[in-house]
């Protein structure tokens, strides 16, 4: 090792699903839903797995729903008080996919200034706190809010889009400093949905824009948005001005930890072959009509996996990287699957030189109505690491599995003697080659 120590072993954090999301007049609630906002028991359950670092939330419409600057902090004393006893770091999140409480919105042009406000609340609150994310998956909850309506504040164009993605990366940036100001040693970890597009060789040009479109957030936040990147042109035509950047490119905000958050279904594939997938996949650009779908299920090689998603990010930014979530809605055996090909990848990407520090095992308490994107309350429920019945957290499969990977950093148990389904032939649609006009793996590169 040349004198020098070798490095820490990678580390399994843990990650509660903590989404407060507003549709119209109404807010979806996570922590009400798995009932954790009732349960401080859940905490030592968490610490017996073994996790010494943990996504929390501490978030900005439950601690201050009804005017700014008038905060209820008797839930997050109690769980953060907790922690610290179980000797468990929190990395708290303020916003998690919210648009604020109901005095703001992603689209206030107040909006940065007012979460940054709240920041200073919480950093002043507890000191002792040293990891943040004021702003959960920023441009996830950006083409959720303003590209295609699904959440408040409901916009549905490109500048929409660009000015809530804006505003929410302005708000990173103000929070963290005034984080900075009570706490200098606070360490931002900003997360963010990572996945890469193919598609049809008619659609490379929407593949291309997609794959760079998914670092914006990033670079927005390391203040390399200017008339030479990549996407300057798009956004001069959506109709974002200069002077709208140039806060981030005066005073960046780069992140200490890039959290890439990773999904079997991040990886997507575009076809303007309509015919073969039902409407509820078809949609389109102004250009082409196309279906929009999940890679795995038709891409004969399967999708490119999270080792080359994390070397597309290092050699992007050559900064310290994280899974911060790791999830799959099926059954125990294959949730065991995912996570165990999530860790080795993230071990093999540490052993070819990037700097991994840790994987996430989300959400350990599952999640719900993900499967309608939280538009609507209907109970659908995804166990996670335990699965919520009766209002209590009971053990699953994936239970013991975390707890070995967390204590020994192994990834064994029987159910790997099988493949995960998203690497076996019945996952694809059209088994029969119609993907044939797929584009090349390159599409997934920086």
């Amino acid at each position: 090792m040349n004198g020098q120590n070798p490095p820490s072993p990678l580390a399994l954090w843990g990650g509660i699903e903590c989404t407060v999301n507003r549709v119209g007049d109404e807010y979806f609630d996570q922590l009400e839903y798995s009932g954790h906002a009732r349960r401080i028991e859940d905490l030592d359950l968490i610490a017996g797995l073994g996790i010494r670092t943990l996504r929390y939330p501490v978030l900005w419409e439950r601690t201050a729903p009804q005017a700014e600057g008038e905060f209820d902090w008797s839930w997050p004393d109690e769980r953060l008080h907790r922690l610290r006893e179980l000797g468990i770091r929190p990395i708290v999140g303020l916003t998690h996919h919210g648009s604020g409480p109901r005095y703001t919105s992603l689209a206030d042009p107040q909006f940065p200034e007012k979460l940054a406000h709240y920041a200073r609340a919480v950093a002043e609150r507890y000191p002792w706190v040293d990891a943040y994310t004021p702003v959960n998956e920023p441009l996830t909850t950006a083409r959720f809010s303003g590209l295609y309506g699904h959440w408040y504040p409901h916009g549905v164009d490109d500048l929409s889009f660009l000015r809530v993605l804006l505003n929410e990366c302005r708000a990173v940036a103000l929070a963290m400093r005034a984080i900075r100001e009570v706490n200098p040693a606070a360490q931002l970890v900003q997360t963010e949905d990572m996945g890469c597009t193919f598609s049809t060789s008619a659609l490379a040009y929407q593949a291309d824009f997609e794959n760079e479109r998914r670092w914006l957030s990033f670079d927005l936040l390391m203040g390399r948005v200017n008339h030479r990147h990549p996407l300057a042109s798009y956004l001069c035509w959506a109709g974002l001005g200069e002077k709208e950047l140039q806060p981030l490119l005066d005073a960046p905000c780069p992140p200490d930890i890039f959290g890439l958050n990773y999904y079997v279904t991040s990886e997507r594939f575009l076809d303007e072959r309509l015919e073969l997938y039902p409407p509820h996949e078809h949609g389109g650009n102004g250009r082409h009509e196309y279906a929009d779908v999940s890679a795995v299920g038709v891409l004969p090689e399967g999708i490119a996996g999270l080792g080359a998603l994390l070397n597309d990010a290092w050699r992007r930014y050559r900064r310290p990287l994280a899974v911060t979530e790791a999830h799959m809605g099926c059954a125990p055996d294959e949730q065991i699957r995912w996570l165990a090909e999530v860790w080795e990848d993230a071990r093999a990407a540490r052993c070819d030189g990037v700097d991994v520090r840790a994987v996430t095992a989300w959400s350990l308490l599952g999640a719900y109505d993900w499967d309608s994107l939280l538009t609507r309350r209907a109970g659908h429920y995804e166990a996670g690491v335990f699965a919520v019945h009766n209002n209590r957290p009971q053990p699953t499969p994936l239970t013991e599995f975390v707890q070995l990977l967390a204590r020994e950093g192994k990834s064994w148990h029987p159910a790997l003697s099988t493949p995960g389904w998203w690497r076996r032939p019945a996952r694809l649609l059209h088994p029969h080659g119609t993907m044939n006009e797929s584009c090349s793996r390159e599409l997934c590169s920086v």
